[in-house]
């Protein structure tokens, strides 16, 4: 899912009253400060592990889970919803016969959970009957009893809903004063209380949390009806309500003038800005079709990432075992095998689930391996994908890469993206410096609308904003670009990076994939970058 269709989920159902099949039962708010206690999920676990092992599986692996959320939702003076949410129970998998099986229970009595276990142990043995080779799982050493916690200065849920409503109306107040017409802010904070337990030997708690803080700013031309939005820059992040009441420290100022946050968000400056900066594009011109050097903004560029990285080197992609959610992948097994150049030399792309503030950093995955970083995409050429563990010996592997997750204790785990990342430049290189080179090009700031195709190699992306550059200087704020690329020919024409000073994270809450479709959260970072004779089109529409 992305930003927009859960703009739009939240903004309607939520809106309304309603609440998502996915988010699970209202609670009260205190109750989103509970916690299950390890001992009993260690009891439940341990029922799992009994029933499944005498019913006749071989492995089986247990993970009791409560997932939180809240939603504190506005529009201009008004406070248009507050939802607490709790989604509770334990889910089981299992081999048997060399073949995969999957029961859930939202009964946490150990009987229920022994229950579900033998379930998913018959469904195992009948699928096994239609299965042409065993599973064949990557070791994963037991760690015992183990924890990790989201490294929070302060847990978002502890805040009263009051001070937090306060906030988002005061942005949207100084969004209003500083020229916007109507101002939709909202507050989605999750934590995730994860227990996983194998027949390996581990039994890891896991406490995992992560905020965002999306707005929609809209600037009307009463004159002609004409009008234009401008999104937040912030990003969503594996952090507390420090991300927000901290001092808006780690931010960086373009030489346009735009903010970009880093491990802190001023949601009331990027609203002031973003009222002038929507205002100022009913009137800005637009853009003249053509090639052009192109300078992208990490706010921006963490969707291409996404788009033409992430999901191409997704194995069950590459495989042809994924299809949903836009398809398989160009980057196939021979390419890894060949080095494909995948990009220019400037181009090194990381997988990463240990990125402090990231949106995937955990301890373990959804299958109890410790997580890791590895390079995808090293000096240009593809060396890597990712890989879970009955995967890993497709591709020689002696290990899972840690990256299976599960977006519910009632769904099964599956293959999901890492942290995917554009590393910084080596050299010292600022965005003005960049841009002081640039003799005809084109800022873009902020994600936007894109399509891409099946194999993930043709392309369209918007953005946010957009400042045109002539002879090393931003001249004017132009209009309706989106720039057309095929994924290698793009990333080979990356000429230059900026260095670590610049780099920030972007990411989406609700990464789409599987049938039926789970949503994950995932984060991309990298430092400005620029790329050369890029095909922009001219997107705006004329009606009569």
């Amino acid at each position: 899912m992305h930003r927009r269709d859960f703009l739009t989920a939240t903004g309607l159902a939520l809106g309304g009253g309603m609440v998502p099949a996915f988010l699970g039962r209202a609670i009260a708010a205190q109750d989103l400060q509970s916690t299950i206690d390890v001992s009993l999920k260690k009891r439940l676990a341990d029922a799992a592990l009994n029933a499944a092992t005498s019913a006749g599986a071989s492995y089986c692996d247990v993970r009791v889970g409560r997932y939180l959320r809240q939603f504190v939702i506005t529009r201009e003076k008004n406070v248009e919803n507050v939802v607490n949410t709790e989604s509770t129970g334990v889910g089981i998998r299992v081999i048997a016969s060399g073949a995969w099986g999957f029961a859930a229970t939202n009964d946490l009595s150990p009987d229920a959970v022994a229950a579900a276990a033998r379930q998913a142990t018959a469904i195992a043995k009948a699928n096994a009957r239609t299965q042409t080779a065993p599973v064949q799982l990557a070791p994963v050493k037991g760690v015992g009893e183990v924890s990790w916690k989201t490294p929070i200065v302060k847990n978002s849920m502890a805040v009263p809903i009051k001070d937090k409503a306060d906030l988002l109306l005061s942005v949207n107040a100084a969004a209003t004063a500083a020229g916007a017409d109507f101002v939709n802010s909202i507050l989605f904070l999750v934590n995730e209380q994860k227990y996983f337990a194998s027949t390996d030997g581990s039994y890891i708690d896991q406490d995992v949390h992560r905020i965002w803080a999306p707005m929609t700013i809209t600037a009307i031309d009463k004159a002609s009806g004409k009008f234009r939005t401008r999104e937040g820059l912030s990003s969503p992040m594996g952090m507390g309500f420090e991300y927000l009441d901290g001092a808006a420290s780690g931010k960086f100022v373009s030489p346009n003038g735009v903010v970009n946050y880093g491990l802190s968000y001023d949601m009331k400056e990027d609203a002031i800005a973003a009222a002038k900066q929507a205002r100022a594009k009913l009137t800005a011109p637009s853009v003249k079709p053509g090639k052009y050097d192109l300078v992208l903004d990490p706010s921006h560029t963490w969707l291409t990432i996404h788009e033409s990285v992430g999901h191409p080197t997704e194995l069950d992609r590459v495989l042809g075992y994924e299809a949903n959610y836009a398809g398989t992948s160009f980057a196939t097994l021979d390419k890894r095998q060949a080095r494909f150049q995948y990009g220019s030399p400037e181009v090194t792309i990381v997988a990463d689930k240990l990125q402090p503030g990231s949106l995937g950093a955990v301890g373990y995955d959804d299958e109890g391996v410790k997580t890791k970083r590895w390079d995808i995409i090293r000096d240009g050429k593809l060396v890597d994908f990712q890989a879970i563990r009955d995967q890993a010996h497709i591709l020689g592997k002696t290990a899972s890469d840690g990256c299976c997750y599960a977006d519910s204790w009632s769904n099964v785990q599956f293959q999901r993206m890492a942290n995917i990342s554009l590393l910084p430049g080596k050299k010292k290189l600022s965005v003005a410096n960049m841009i002081a080179g640039v003799e005809n090009g084109i800022y873009i700031v902020g994600d936007g609308s894109f399509s891409i195709d099946q194999q993930r190699y043709n392309a369209q992306f918007g953005g946010q904003l957009f400042y045109e550059i002539k002879n090393g200087k931003i001249t004017q704020q132009i209009e309706d670009v989106a720039y057309q690329i095929r994924t290698p020919e793009f990333w080979n024409a990356c000429s230059a990076v900026c260095d670590e000073s610049d780099y920030r994270l972007g990411g989406s809450f609700f990464d789409g994939k599987g049938q039926p479709a789970q949503s994950s959260a995932v984060s991309h970072g990298s430092s400005t970058a620029r790329f050369d004779g890029i095909n922009v089109i001219n997107t705006a529409r004329t009606l009569g």
